[in-house]
């Protein structure tokens, strides 16, 4: 659902909360909408539970008055957090049962107090936050759902799951144990009967899903012990004590951002800095590390640094294999398609005929 739907179909729950009783053509022109478009939301309020309802006496659609919090308590400072994350988050982030979300907030925001509300809305209008890249995922509720219920009944699951490690599509049964949103994803953490060990699944990278009748006996699955120091998602059973030098450029943005709990960060009299990191495994962090291309050194481990340059080195040899013909025929085209889409090209604006 797009965000100006979803601020669309808070605002007619807004409307039908108060003590008045709304007609499809005057939501409609309080919406600035058709009354089909009306309709279409209306639907959406019944499909995550929303009790509206037909009020005959007057002649207009109302929601039941119990469905909504008794007015509560809010400092202002309360108030306006709750309000910008319902408001300014919500739609940024894959989170699971996002609509039944936003009805529980609109719950809460609703009935505060109107000097409260309208003091938010008005503070609102000069904040925004920019949506950070995210993996999509159609079937997010159903799949996050299943695993949340097999979780907690100890329930394994069979995963017919597309491996990018294996290259193939693999099939396994896993014993569930944690949930965990990170680096733009939703993942589980389980053991895999596949594998005879813990491992991390995408879930938009399953296929499909399976809740079983058997069983698993849980381990005592605590998911800061397994991670421990690993950089991201995935330890590789030994540690490294990597240390590298960030120069001027970017020094003080790296700097400021904490990236592991064993980060150390020495700042240089030539304005570098050098962060030292004790990591469980490489792998994870190498990719971490291009990412500030010619603006940082590798120091230490050997291992890490030759693994950098390899990894550099292939990245050139790759870009130089790009035949100049190719690009030259790629920007052509590219031209000739920004030409043909000009609203002076002839053939866009053609000649009137007598």
């Amino acid at each position: 659902m797009k965000t100006s739907r979803i601020s669309r179909i808070v605002k007619i729950l807004t409307i039908l909360q108060s003590n008045q009783s709304y007609s499809p053509e005057k939501l409609a022109k309080l919406l600035n909408v058709s009354r089909r478009t009306v309709f279409r939301d209306l639907n959406e309020l019944q499909k995550v539970g929303v009790p509206y309802f037909y009020d005959q006496k007057g002649g207009g659609y109302r929601v039941e008055p119990t469905f909504f919090l008794p007015p509560i308590d809010f400092t202002l400072q309360e108030a306006l957090s709750l309000c910008l994350v319902t408001n300014k988050v919500r739609g940024h982030l894959p989170v699971p049962f996002k609509y039944s979300a936003v009805v529980a907030a609109l719950k809460i925001e609703n009935n505060l107090p109107t000097t409260i509300k309208d003091y938010c809305r008005r503070a609102l209008r000069q904040v925004s936050i920019q949506p950070e890249a995210s993996v999509p995922m159609q079937q997010l509720d159903k799949v996050f759902s299943q695993l949340q219920r097999a979780t907690i009944k100890k329930r394994k699951v069979r995963l017919v799951y597309s491996s990018l490690y294996e290259r193939k599509e693999i099939t396994t049964d896993l014993s569930p144990y944690h949930l965990m949103y990170h680096s733009r994803a939703w993942y589980v953490l389980g053991h895999s009967s596949l594998h005879d060990s813990i491992r991390t699944f995408k879930l938009n990278r399953i296929k499909t899903l399976e809740v079983l009748s058997q069983g698993f006996l849980e381990q005592n699955f605590d998911v800061d012990a397994h991670l421990g120091r690993a950089w991201a998602l995935i330890p590789e059973g030994r540690i490294h004590n990597v240390r590298l030098r960030f120069l001027p450029k970017v020094a003080t943005n790296v700097s400021e951002v904490r990236w592991h709990s064993t980060q150390k960060v020495t700042h240089n009299p030539d304005s570098s800095v050098t962060i030292d990191f004790r990591v469980d495994g490489l792998g994870e962090i190498s990719w971490w590390i291009l990412g500030y291309g010619d603006q940082v050194q590798v120091l230490a481990p050997p291992a890490l640094r030759q693994r950098i340059i390899r990894m550099a080195r292939n990245m050139i040899s790759l870009n130089e294999q790009i035949s100049p013909d190719i690009v030259e025929i790629r920007q052509r085209t590219k031209t000739a398609q920004k030409i043909e889409k000009s609203p002076t090209h002839p053939h866009r604006n053609p000649p009137s005929r007598d």
